[in-house]
């Protein structure tokens, strides 16, 4: 009698390899993440702004003058938000030309961040170059009020807790006259800015596991400020903008069995802008609803599936009134229906196989795409691993060019991404390298911006570097990113391929936190620094050849608990400082001399000063508002 014994690998969650290729996971739940939740909130010069400290990390451009996600040589637009699986069509409040903006999404409302700058996941369509996925955080565990009283305005929220849910609400208001009054600005405000927000959560368990999950978020906000035109600076010209917003979105997880569960969501945008110039008036809408249903589970040991359908509808209008009579106007309505398929292979404990397809079908081209996305990890060692991921993407073109001719194409990239990673005693280096390409840019046809094509393209490549430590030093923790971009793309009014304005070949930033018991304080700082940035200087035959003075920026943060539901707090961001430069706008007509006059484009103040006082009340003399600053 022969006995013949094999013995197959058992694969541990906790002990197998992961993908990281591109990604930057915050989530304070798991053991391999190397980004928490809290450190997006706590990190000095980010003011309490997701993408205000997502620009710390490597990957992205700093673009001061805008304060939203740049990543990896794409626009701002590239880079979109999800919310529990759903679509945010404009996470950032509207902000006056050249000011950089904040986003609508405060971190504290969210348990869980993935970052990917690059690779993600066949589940996320209509992102060219970054998927930001934020997940909200369960029910509320005890009953509290939080009261914030701040150097630009003040807020007031309450939760409500009970044994299977809780419901949430926050009122807002920011008025920064009085701050401008005191600090001169760049700017020739007439109205500051002033905005009034409502925020309502809800969430409720539903049978043995089921969570149902409610957000809203809605919005008002009013500027106006004098443009002095660059061609006669005694004339000055009225820009008035109201904006009204509103983001619904409701979720349902549960299980169906011990391998498969189900998650359902449905979320609803809607921005409307009207805007003054003068005497001619400019009203924008878009809305947005996204339907989506993901069945994840296992097929096998060794084995997951992941698919999931969706549709996503946007529509937009635009109208321009030239002394109230209506001139010119354009809209479309676009419906693009995906669905996708993922397989997750653990060959075993050291190496991991992601394969996925999305397809997406648009009405406004009547054609139908198909993007293939892969990923591997190998574990070279107990706390080492490498990763590799490729895959397609597409995006609509922006709003305002789809709107001009709704036959365009979608835009679209291809990703190539190899990483190494290696955690170990609260220490993580991370060095990635990526290409990417782009094709079907939209074009201006001989420079038309009314005759628009699909045949822009480009590139990006580059190499980054991630170190943090918060165990050499006691009650320190601390990173560094380094990033190096080589782009160029040709589209939009670009004569020939050339690097766009804002893209900047060396990135760099060191956050340090200083957390000091002894006297119930936290202490942290920010330096940021990038090279000078391409723009176009009509006076030279040259495209985009000028560059900016460098970027730098020093920035802290001080928290202190006198008593453990008070928190006082400052923060100041480019505290040296520094006159930093973003570019330039030039005359439309030359001068005596033959030249184009020119205008630099500055902060609007040289630093920034927040003052706050947080006051919590609850029953759970423990809790405060201290992990969400």
């Amino acid at each position: 009698i022969v006995v013949e014994i094999r013995l197959e690998e058992t694969i541990s969650e906790l002990k197998a390899v992961t993908i990281t290729a591109g990604a930057f996971t915050a989530n304070d739940a798991s053991r391999r993440t190397i980004f928490k939740a809290a450190d997006i909130a706590s990190t000095a010069g980010a003011t309490a702004d997701i993408a205000g400290a997502l620009n710390t990390l490597p990957g992205t451009q700093k673009v001061g003058e805008s304060g939203r996600l740049f990543v990896r040589g794409g626009d701002s637009n590239e880079a979109r938000t999800f919310i529990d699986g759903m679509v945010v069509l404009d996470a950032y409040n509207t902000t006056a030309p050249n000011t950089p903006s904040r986003g609508r999404f405060l971190p504290f409302m969210f348990k869980g961040t993935s970052f990917s700058t690059g690779g993600y996941s066949a589940e996320y369509g209509q992102a060219l170059s970054s998927a930001l996925v934020l997940d909200s955080k369960d029910k509320a565990e005890s009953t509290r009020t939080d009261i914030g009283i701040l150097s630009v305005g003040g807020d007031v929220a309450h939760t409500q807790a009970w044994d299977r849910g809780s419901v949430a609400g926050k009122i807002q208001y920011t008025n920064i006259r009085p701050y401008f009054g005191l600090i001169n600005q760049e700017i020739d405000w007439k109205t500051p800015p002033e905005s009034t927000e409502a925020v309502g959560v809800f969430r409720q368990q539903v049978g043995k596991d089921g969570l149902f999950k409610f957000y809203g978020n809605f919005n008002h906000s009013n500027f106006s400020l004098y443009h002095h035109d660059i061609n006669d600076n005694g004339v000055k010209q009225l820009y008035d903008l109201t904006n009204n917003y509103r983001y619904l979105n409701g979720s349902y997880i549960s299980s169906i069995n011990e391998k498969w569960s189900v998650h359902g969501g449905l979320s609803y945008s809607y921005i409307q802008n009207n805007t003054q110039i003068e005497f001619d008036n400019i009203l924008e809408s878009e809305k947005g609803i996204h339907a989506k249903t993901v069945f994840e589970g296992s097929l096998s040991d060794r084995v997951e599936l992941k698919t999931g359908i969706e549709v996503m509808q946007r529509n937009y209008a635009k109208s321009i009134y030239f002394n109230a009579d209506s001139t010119y106007s354009h809209w479309f309505n676009e419906l693009i229906a995906g669905g996708f398929v993922e397989v997750y292979i653990y060959a075993s404990n050291k190496f991991v196989v992601r394969i996925g397809t999305r397809l997406e079908y648009c009405n406004l081209t009547g054609k139908a795409g198909v993007d293939p996305r892969g990923s591997l990890a190998y574990k070279t060692g107990a706390t080492s691993q490498v990763s590799f991921a490729y895959g397609k993407f597409r995006q609509s073109a922006k709003h305002n060019l789809v709107s001009i001719n709704q036959a365009l194409d979608a835009e679209k990239a291809d990703h190539l991404i190899l990483n190494y990673q290696r955690v170990e005693n609260n220490r993580t280096f991370r060095v990635e390298t990526y290409y990417k390409r782009y094709e079907d840019l939209v074009k201006y046809e001989n420079g038309n911006p009314l005759l628009l094509t699909n045949t822009g393209k480009g590139f990006a490549r580059g190499v980054e570097l991630f170190w943090r430590d918060n165990h050499a030093i006691k009650n320190v923790d601390y990173w560094f990113s380094y990033s190096f971009l080589d782009t160029k793309r040709e589209y939009l009014d670009f004569p020939h391929r050339a690097t766009p304005a804002f893209a900047t070949a060396h990135n760099l930033s060191f956050v340090y936190k200083h957390f000091v018991p002894s006297i119930r304080s936290q202490v942290g700082f920010t330096y940021s620094y990038t090279t000078g940035r391409p723009f176009n200087d009509p006076n030279t035959a040259s495209f985009n050849k000028g560059k900016t003075p460098y970027y730098a920026d020093l920035s802290v943060n001080v928290a202190y608990l006198p008593r453990q539901f008070l928190i006082l707090y400052v923060s100041c961001t480019n505290v040296l400082g520094r006159d930093n430069i973003f570019g330039y706008e030039y005359s439309t007509t030359t001068d005596g001399t033959g030249a184009y006059r020119r205008r630099a484009i500055r902060q609007a103040a040289p630093r920034f000063l927040f003052l706050g006082i947080f006051i919590t009340l609850s029953k759970d003399k423990s809790v405060n508002q201290l992990p969400s600053l």
